[in-house]
């Protein structure tokens, strides 16, 4: 528990924000000491984010206004941000407060390579030369554990798996030693290994920085694991603030006990392994490689992201697939529907061979066959409104004429927990939860017989978070569609999965029923990933380092990685296959 300081080094005070008539947040107060970590839960669109962005004075970007109240940073001198002028509050982002982003994708630039926008924040707020920026971006890609940190560095954000991107996104926000550092959701893109480095760097640094950490989140198990206070919005109102422990034992607010009900844990069962069920879905000997081109001083290079990798789902049959950021669970996925062409292999979907269909044939094969994205903001077209967004498969496939647009995206809507009324608005007006709800309502609107799910409840909180695997478990239930289920969250694995797929480094590891691999794990890797879960018991707060010399190196998707290999309990480097 954080010592708690006379003077807070941020004092929000009945702090509103509104966008247009709607009030997003309404009179929230809180504070924020050296070197405590406050955490702030509650549903999505309960006002986290917008508060967060009113402290950075970023609010007005997104067409919201702060309409009342303070926002005094104390950390050097104070300062009152409300009406500060731009250009100061622009010398203060990324030096005396920082922030990590909640979507990766959209607060990278994507014409700039990664290199360029970390130099870019040495440069503006210490003052160093080009060369020293250069040589400090690399350092702070190694400080929060990139593969090969200077092969990132000329890399745009596309190229990047989205675990990468949220690390690239810390690295900037630590990189001038903030005082105050705002965490919208940090550890949502990243896997259970990588989340457990990355909350044991911001506390590092954080205790070395005597750093105040204002911690947004829907994970419990980090709230556990992080908080030292925890604060309760919904509906843009506090409705509860106490000390972590107190909130996990004896929560007063009705809603707070609702939270701890719906919170994942790992032990709470899986469904039973399906028996006599034909296959829908047959994978076998699949590899996909990506081409580096060449250059003048650079060879052209091969890197496989895919390898040699076989797996069955049978009909309305629920397959979890864990693993490490850049382990390539996103490229299999993509790889499955054609989305990204494979080297070799074969892939069958019910009775048709998909590696020998043409683009038409394909085309008519992907109304049985739908994805929801990782990334909901970036798939989706902002130009379009939500009516438009998540009708339109099923209006491409001509199975809705455009009178019957709206009465199907009410229903699709309602299906995912979302007003009528959202039919009419457009994505930049969703939270980031609510906008991974459109995507997985515009993914039923062709009635699909199989669903590839990357994170698809990776950005919800843990109430929306169970109201998503029920509808998915209730439409597997009543329609017999097939899931491939791709997630960090292993709680959540459980619950959903029948069976289990374990990848790492393009391989699968271990496969076989949620029961098995998660009680009785063979792999180390496995046994890794589960004691690496975050518990959601802050009495079982463990100050553990992780024992990286006993675990297997980070995922860089290398040409010479290839198997595992096991001598004296630490992990070695194989042969290239």
């Amino acid at each position: 528990m954080a010592v708690k300081t006379a003077n807070p080094v941020l004092s929000v005070t009945d702090l509103s924000v509104s966008f247009g008539a709607h009030r997003a947040v309404r009179n929230v107060s809180l504070d924020l000491h050296a070197g405590q970590t406050l955490a702030v839960v509650g549903e999505s669109g309960s006002g986290k984010s917008a508060t967060a962005l009113a402290i950075l004075r970023l609010i007005e970007r997104e067409g919201g206004t702060i309409t009342g109240g303070s926002i005094r940073l104390n950390a050097g001198a104070p300062v009152d941000l409300t009406h500060l002028p731009d250009r100061a509050v622009q010398k203060l982002r990324g030096n005396r407060i920082s922030m990590i982003f909640q979507e990766p994708m959209t607060s990278l630039n994507p014409v700039m390579r990664i290199g360029e926008q970390l130099v870019e924040v040495f440069r503006r707020h210490r003052g160093m030369a080009r060369r020293a920026a250069f040589e400090a971006a690399e350092q702070a890609l190694e400080k929060v554990r990139i593969p090969e940190p200077r092969r990132r560095l000329s890399q745009y954000p596309h190229e990047l798996s989205g675990g990468l991107r949220q690390r690239v996104m810390i690295a900037m926000a630590l990189a001038c030693r903030p005082k105050v550092l705002i965490a919208d959701e940090p550890s949502t893109a990243l896997d259970v290994t990588t989340q457990a480095e990355i909350l044991h760097l911001i506390r590092t640094l954080q205790a070395e920085l005597g750093m105040a950490v204002l911690f947004i989140t829907h994970d419990m198990g980090v709230v556990a694991e992080m908080a030292d206070r925890v604060c309760v919005l919904r509906h843009g109102q506090k409705i509860e603030e106490a000390d972590v422990e107190t909130i996990f034992k004896a929560p007063q607010a009705d809603y707070t006990k609702e939270l701890m009900a719906a919170t994942p844990k790992l032990g709470s069962g899986s469904p039973k392994p399906l028996r006599g069920t034909k296959p829908m879905l047959t994978v076998r000997n699949l590899s996909t490689s990506f081409v580096q081109p060449g250059g003048l001083f650079r060879k052209r290079r091969e890197i496989p992201a895919v390898r040699d990798v076989s797996l069955t789902l049978a009909q309305g049959e629920t397959l979890g697939l864990v693993g490490e950021s850049g382990c390539g669970k996103s490229t299999l996925a993509r790889s499955i529907l054609r989305l990204v062409e494979p080297r070799s292999g074969t892939i069958t979907l019910g009775d048709a061979d998909l590696m020998t269909l043409d683009q038409p044939g394909l085309r008519l094969r992907r109304k049985q066959t739908q994805m929801v994205f990782q990334d909901p903001f970036a798939s989706l077209n902002p130009r379009l409104s939500v009516r438009d967004l998540v009708t339109e498969p099923a209006h491409l496939h001509g199975m809705v004429d455009p009178a019957g647009r709206r009465d199907l995206a009410i229903s699709l809507l309602d299906k995912v927990g979302l007003e009528a009324d959202a039919a009419d608005r457009f994505p930049h007006q969703f939270s980031g939860g609510q906008r991974q709800r459109i995507c997985i309502a515009r993914a039923l609107s062709v009635s699909p017989k199989l669903i590839v799910a990357d994170e698809a409840v990776s950005a919800l909180d843990v109430s929306i978070a169970r109201k998503v695997t029920d509808l998915f478990l209730r439409i597997q239930q009543t329609e017999g569609v097939s899931l491939l289920f791709i997630s960090h969250d292993i709680a959540v694995i459980e619950r959903v999965s029948h069976r289990i797929a374990v990848m790492y480094a393009g391989q699968i590891v271990e496969f076989g029923p949620s029961w098995s691999v998660l009680n009785a794990p063979k792999h180390p890797y496995t046994q890794r990933l589960l004691s690496a879960v975050p518990v959601p018991d802050p009495s079982l707060r463990s100050a553990k380092k992780t024992a990286l010399h006993k675990s297997p190196p980070p995922i860089a998707a290398q040409a010479n990685m290839a198997l595992i290999e096991i001598a004296d309990g630490h992990y070695v480097r194989a042969k290239a296959a």
